[in-house]
């Protein structure tokens, strides 16, 4: 067997590895972004960036610095409900790299990474592991959604000057995608909610359907330990609200951040319109970042916040970019920097750390025994 990390298949299928389409996808973005801003003075926008306030931009560094430990509070939280509660700074740490592996890893690897941590330190199962990721996961994307939505109703029933472009037909598109998508997003949440909580057989029905296939039956378990964690958590009341709540702050501190950057470029706006143009320009291009069409998501937001701020404001698309920019790279800055301190505490890079957690659970599969109970642990 080969031990490239792209497999031992040949053909088309072994040139469409997620590692070379997310490459593939960072040049085709970046070619975009330089066709889409063709007309922008490039020499304005490094400009703009180098006349920012520092004080704020500090102060902003400082906020979203301020939302990791919450970050690792919450997914502990999430892990609690599941029946494996972990300490914050751990969690913390683990976050950090797993963040910092989006970053650096193609292919997105920080999934992996986060649940060869768990699995490696701590002995939280794969299933676990995923299934919090993918909690966490829906809380962000519920939380963007709320975020966004708040902003869009107060710039359609606030102060009449946060109006004064809405006759635009690229604004009315910028709010109607807005809500419709903070629209979808809080729809499948309830619908997750719902399915949580019904009484369905489903589990039984599988284990059935697999009952003579062994290594079936090990997928059907492992799949159910999985929605299993995601169901214990969305039937837990308490447990939503305080995730949930959580997942707001978290993400008001992201948006505060992103507000404080455009404070720092001396945008002109108001103190409300301020606020939510960034809330929504902060939930547009994380909603963007979802695309796994570039590494760590860079153009995909940038393009996002600049369109959207553009759209809404008078601000010009030489500020609007340089704010995107700057509010981007700050964050990924502190992710990278708190990603080097887990590195050093870990001792494992993220790139490592993402082809074990890849890897592992199918290694882990070929050690079960016909019971589904794993016969040899794992730790580093």
């Amino acid at each position: 067997m080969s031990n490239s990390d792209d497999g031992d298949h040949s053909g088309p299928r072994a040139l469409l590895t997620r590692r070379r389409l997310t490459i593939a996808g960072t040049v085709f973005v970046a070619a975009g972004l330089l066709v889409a801003f063709r007309a922008v003075n490039l020499d304005r926008v490094v400009g703009e960036m180098l006349r920012a306030d520092p004080r704020l931009l500090a102060a902003a560094v400082a906020v979203y610095a301020a939302s990791w430990p919450l970050r690792g509070r919450r997914y502990g939280d999430v892990l609690s409900t599941t029946g494996h509660p972990l300490g914050t700074g751990f969690l913390t740490l683990a976050v950090f790299l797993s963040q910092t592996a989006n970053l650096v890893v193609p292919a997105r690897g920080g999934d992996a990474v986060r649940a060869y941590v768990l699995k490696a330190r701590r002995h939280v199962p794969y299933p676990a592991g995923f299934a919090s990721l993918a909690v966490e996961r829906g809380f962000d994307l519920a939380a963007i959604a709320v975020l966004g939505a708040v902003a869009t109703v107060w710039l359609v029933v606030g102060d009449a000057t946060a109006l004064a472009t809405l006759a635009a037909d690229d604004t009315r598109t910028a709010l109607l995608g807005a809500v419709g998508v903070a629209a979808v997003t809080l729809i499948a949440g309830v619908l997750t909610l719902i399915v949580a909580n019904a009484e369905l057989s489903v589990g039984s029905r599988l284990r059935s359907a697999v009952v003579e296939r062994p290594r079936a039956q090990r997928a059907v378990a492992a799949g159910l330990d999985f929605a299993a964690d995601i169901a214990i958590v969305a039937r837990d009341p308490r447990a939503v609200a305080g995730i949930g709540g959580g997942s707001l702050l978290i993400w008001s501190l992201d948006v505060a951040t992103a507000v404080l950057v455009l404070a720092a470029l001396d945008s002109g706006l108001a103190v409300g319109p301020l606020l939510a143009v960034g809330t929504l320009a902060v939930s547009v291009g994380n909603l963007a970042k979802v695309l796994p069409l570039s590494q760590g998501g860079v153009g995909l937001y940038e393009a996002a916040f600049t369109a959207l701020v553009v759209a809404l404001t008078p601000i010009g698309a030489s500020t609007a970019l340089a704010a995107a920019v700057v509010d981007h790279a700050l964050k990924n800055a502190v992710t990278l920097a708190g990603g080097g301190v887990a590195v050093a505490v870990f001792g494992i890079s993220p790139s490592t750390a993402a082809q074990r957690g890849a890897a592992a659970p199918t290694a882990a599969a070929a050690r079960t025994d016909g019971s589904g109970d794993e016969t040899t642990g794992e730790d580093d």
